[in-house]
């Protein structure tokens, strides 16, 4: 179904289809554990307002603004999503050696809620790279109002977390930590290898 309105490009289709494939690539659910671990690392609750206008944040200006501004500091888009992977790549190490690298202060849960649940673990590298993809194929309207439909259920998932803290219980949160500890250190793996060229 499709709704043309002067300019507008309403297309429930591609509203759906940019929906699904943001869902897939930002997967907040899996990301859970992750979350959870920080917040455990850090002693304070992340803010959910927070960390979801900050995605958001990046997500739309990298959707207008994304291959202009990472030209004209000289970095191409593989060296951006290599740098995700890093910061991945050592949260993963963490989570499946339950070992420390980088320790946060008590006062700065709000870097923490920032970097890097905003980003990379929402708004990752593979996030914002498809975002630039999707507006090569889709309108620009129905990109927006996908970003804006998966915001909603991520702002949704982390205002549930203590709720989903209460049911997993601390073994349940252990044994998923390493687990998707695991599947970060692949998907780390995965960026790095794409991106590398081999």
């Amino acid at each position: 179904m499709k709704l043309n309105s002067g300019n507008m490009h309403l297309s429930i289709k591609e509203i759906s289809s940019v929906s699904l494939i943001l869902f897939a690539v930002i997967d907040i659910l899996g990301s859970v554990p992750v979350i959870i671990d920080i917040e455990q690392k850090v002693g304070k609750p992340i803010k959910p307002g927070i960390a979801t206008i900050a995605a958001g944040i990046l997500m739309i200006v990298f959707l207008f603004l994304g291959e202009s501004i990472l030209l004209l500091i000289g970095i191409d888009v593989a060296s951006f999503a290599i740098a995700g992977a890093i910061v991945i790549f050592v949260l993963a190490i963490e989570m499946v050696l339950g070992i420390n690298i980088f320790r946060e202060r008590p006062n700065e849960g709000s870097t923490t809620t920032i970097v890097p649940i905003a980003f990379p673990l929402i708004a990752g590298a593979g996030t914002l790279t498809t975002i630039l993809s999707l507006r090569s194929e889709y309108f620009l309207e129905n990109v927006i109002i996908g970003i804006v439909v998966n915001l909603l259920f991520v702002y949704l998932t982390l205002k549930a977390l203590p709720w989903i803290e209460r049911k997993l219980g601390k073994g349940g949160t252990s044994v998923l930590r390493r687990i998707f500890g695991i599947v970060l250190l692949s998907i780390a793996v995965k960026l790095f290898r794409t991106n590398i060229g081999f």
